[in-house]
C-alpha cells in the first residue's frame, strides 16, 4: 500500500484511492504537499492549505499527493531537487514558488469557465500581512514579556476595525439608513478571494497554538474578527483542508517549550 495518498477533488468533498503513482499522466492540476507527522495526512503547513483552497475555491478537478519530508520519494528528488512543498504539476509545467503558482492558477484557470478570485480591494490583501509575524515573536518569546502579546493584539486590532467598517459596495446612497457596521462574511466581501485564502490558514495556526501554548484567546471583543472565523469555519474550502490540531500542535511544541 502506498504511503502517498492520492485525494481526489470531484463534486464531492473527497474520495481517496491508494492504487497510484507518484507523477500520474496531468489532464488537471498535481499538487504535491508536505505530509503531517503519520506521514500520510496534509501537515501543518499554511502555504499549502492556502493553495489547497484555491483550487477547491476555482472549481476545478484536481489531485493532491502528500509527501513524508523525512524520507522524499525517489521521483520527488527527480522532479524538483532540493524543493519543499507546496509546488505544482499542471500540462507539462511545473512550480515550486508558492506566490507564483497561486499567480499562475488564478491566470490560467480565468473566466468563464473558472472565477477569478482577486479582491477588489487591495487593503484585504494587505490588512493581515503581519499578523503572522507577530505571532512567530508572540510565541517565541517569555510569558513575562508582554511587548509581543501587545504587537499580536495590535494586528488582531487592525484587522477587526477592516472587518467592521464597511466596504463601499455595502453603501447605499440613496438610502437613509446608515450603515456603521459591515455585515459581510469576509474580507473583501461575501465570496472568498486570494485574500482569504492567504490569512484564513495562518489565523487558523495562530487560534490553535495560541490556546495550546499561551493560553491565549482571540478577545471577544474583536467581533469582526470572530464574524470572520466564524463564516469561514462554515465553508468546506476552508474547514476540510485544515489540518489537525495536533500537526499544529507538534509543530510549535519545541519552540513553545522554550519559553517558559
Amino acid at each position: 500500500m502506498s504511503n502517498l495518498p492520492l485525494i481526489l477533488r470531484e463534486e464531492s468533498p473527497f474520495s481517496t484511492t491508494t492504487q497510484c503513482r507518484l507523477f500520474p499522466p496531468l489532464r488537471n492540476p498535481f499538487c504535491v504537499f508536505q505530509a503531517g507527522h503519520d506521514g500520510e495526512n496534509v501537515g501543518n503547513c499554511p502555504f499549502c492549505q492556502r493553495l489547497f483552497m484555491v483550487l477547491w475555491l476555482k472549481g476545478v478537478k484536481f489531485t493532491v499527493t502528500t509527501v513524508d519530508m523525512r524520507k522524499k520519494p525517489a521521483e520527488l528528488k527527480d522532479l524538483a531537487p532540493g524543493t519543499n512543498p507546496p509546488f505544482l504539476l499542471y500540462n507539462g509545467t511545473l512550480k515550486t514558488d508558492f506566490i507564483k503558482i497561486e499567480e499562475f492558477l488564478e491566470q490560467t484557470l480565468a473566466p468563464p469557465r473558472y472565477p477569478h478570485l482577486s479582491p477588489l480591494s487591495k487593503e484585504s490583501f494587505d490588512v493581515g500581512a503581519d499578523i503572522f509575524a507577530k505571532f512567530s515573536a508572540f510565541i517565541k518569546n517569555s510569558p513575562n514579556n508582554t511587548f509581543h502579546e501587545k504587537n499580536l493584539l495590535r494586528e488582531f486590532k487592525r484587522l477587526d476595525i477592516y472587518l467592521n467598517s464597511p466596504l463601499p459596495e455595502e453603501i447605499d446612497l440613496n438610502s437613509r439608513e446608515t450603515i456603521t457596521v459591515s455585515k459581510r462574511k469576509f474580507l473583501d466581501g461575501d465570496r472568498l478571494t486570494l485574500a482569504d485564502c492567504n490569512l484564513l490558514p495562518k489565523l487558523h495556526v495562530i487560534r490553535i497554538a495560541s490556546k495550546k501554548y499561551c493560553d491565549f484567546d482571540i478577545p471577544a471583543e474583536f467581533t469582526g474578527v470572530w464574524r470572520y472565523l466564524q463564516n469561514a469555519y462554515q465553508r468546506e474550502e476552508f474547514k476540510q483542508t485544515c489540518p489537525a490540531d495536533i500537526e499544529i500542535e507538534k509543530t510549535y511544541f519545541t519552540v513553545a517549550n522554550k519559553r517558559k
